[in-house]
């Protein structure tokens, strides 16, 4: 079988990649050239474990070809995948310009049945725009061309994508004809032998899926800090909290760490489009729009705490580890980070920062306006407080007693709960967590 994925994005490149591994033939097709040489080149654009290895190994089995024209290959296909941007606009709601222009370049250009696949995160109702999009075109041609819409949204996790991509849990897919059913069918099917299976749906309950899958896992996340905020109130330990209520089977452990807050590409905006999805239709989200204050304040929970330990914060030095959203990715977009450098630097701080692997993300969209450290701990030299945003792997068991000797202060402030309260402050550390 032959697709074609269009956007080389996160979500293009994973699943395109993924396709070929399994013995696809794969069209990865983006506007971007300079992207497209690169990848050619084997440059790959995103930090993602394993996919560059991956990448590299079906480019030289001839399986994966990049291009920046899905002209060139449309026609060569059985399934084209729209995998582009739907960044949010001013009011929250997603931007299909994009996945638009994808279906007008096909109902330009096919010659053949076509599947067309949506898996970018869409609001209910796009595959109909994306029908109509692709039916206006070939009415201007007076051509009578058959083809069929998909939606098969993704459920990857940064950092662990290539494993959820090759060992699903469950596979989404919204058809509206038997003939596109079968099409999915077959394209999945090497996947089954690891005995998950292929949900088929309704299209716009597909994507509606994606949303809601999102948004519940935002809410258990903001839900927990709610909870982790009230525990430093009445005195209880948010972690003992957690795992009274995770081992009730209803419950479960997932998503239910306290934190300062959720970031990256999926989870804000996903919530802010089902927000407005239901606004469009005259229903308020209440729960959901609690989700998303209680997130937005919680990423500046690390500052408030500080300023109290440290009223005045002119040319304090405060260093910060990590700078990703989440460990194992160098995704700063919506990131916790973000936020505490710019109240950081308002308060007129000096910061330090590292991160194993965001560092050059953070320069990108920042900027010189923080030092860059050579590692964690050129990170600390000279600071009044250490801030932990992200919990890399390499963060977990510091040497406290360098630690010591290299900071003028002696406040640590854990934003992911990773260090043992009790541990570090016999050490000689003023430590604050979160809920405790």
């Amino acid at each position: 079988m032959k697709i074609a994925i269009v956007g080389t994005g996160y979500v293009g490149l994973v699943t395109g990649t993924c396709f070929a591994e399994i013995g696809v033939d794969v069209y990865c097709v983006d506007t971007n050239s300079s992207k497209i040489d690169s990848l050619n080149n084997g440059v790959i654009p995103i930090y993602e474990p394993g996919l560059e290895e991956m990448v590299l190994r079906n480019m030289k089995s001839g399986r994966l070809k990049f291009t920046t024209s899905l002209e060139s290959c449309l026609n060569l296909v059985d399934v084209v995948f729209s995998a582009v941007g739907t960044p949010p606009d001013e009011d929250g709601s997603a931007d299909l310009k994009y996945v638009l222009d994808v279906a007008r370049t096909i109902g330009r250009n096919m010659t053949k049945y076509t599947l067309v696949v949506t898996k970018s995160t869409v609001p209910v109702g796009t595959a109909k725009k994306v029908r109509n999009a692709i039916q206006e075109e070939l009415n201007k041609r007076n051509v009578a061309i058959e083809f069929d819409v998909a939606s098969n949204p993704e459920f990857l996790k940064e950092g662990n994508a290539i494993a959820d991509f090759m060992s699903p849990d469950r596979v989404v897919v919204g058809v509206e004809s038997e003939k596109a059913e079968k099409i999915m069918t077959r394209l999945y099917k090497p996947f089954q032998l690891n005995n998950f299976r292929v949900i088929f749906m309704d299209i716009p309950s597909a994507e509606m899926t994606k949303y809601a899958a999102n948004a519940m896992l935002a809410t258990r996340i903001s839900f927990m800090n709610d909870i982790a905020n009230l525990c430093e109130l009445v005195g209880a330990d948010v972690n003992m909290v957690r795992s009274g209520i995770g081992t009730d089977t209803r419950i479960g452990r997932k998503f239910l760490y306290a934190g300062i807050g959720y970031g990256g590409s999926c989870f804000p905006k996903d919530v802010k489009a089902i927000i407005k999805t239901a606004e469009q239709c005259g229903y308020p989200m209440r729960v959901l729009k609690a989700v998303e204050e209680v997130n937005e304040l919680q990423k500046q929970l690390l500052f408030e705490k500080l300023k109290a330990l440290l009223p005045d914060l002119k040319n304090r030095t405060i260093a910060i580890w990590g700078l990703a959203f989440k460990p194992e990715t160098d995704d700063m977009r919506e990131a916790p980070a973000l936020v505490l450098i710019h109240l950081l630097k308002e308060a007129g701080c000096h910061i330090r920062v590292y991160d194993p692997i965001a560092m050059t993300e953070c320069k990108r969209i920042i900027g010189d306006s923080v030092y860059y450290a050579h590692d964690m701990y050129d990170a600390v030299l000279d600071a009044d407080a250490l801030m932990l945003l992200t919990e890399w792997k390499e963060f977990r068991l510091p040497t406290w007693g360098v630690i010591k000797k290299t900071m003028i202060g002696n406040i640590v402030l854990d934003g992911r709960n990773i260090y043992d309260a009790k541990e570090v402050a016999e050490l000689g550390f003023e430590y604050h967590c979160i809920g405790k």
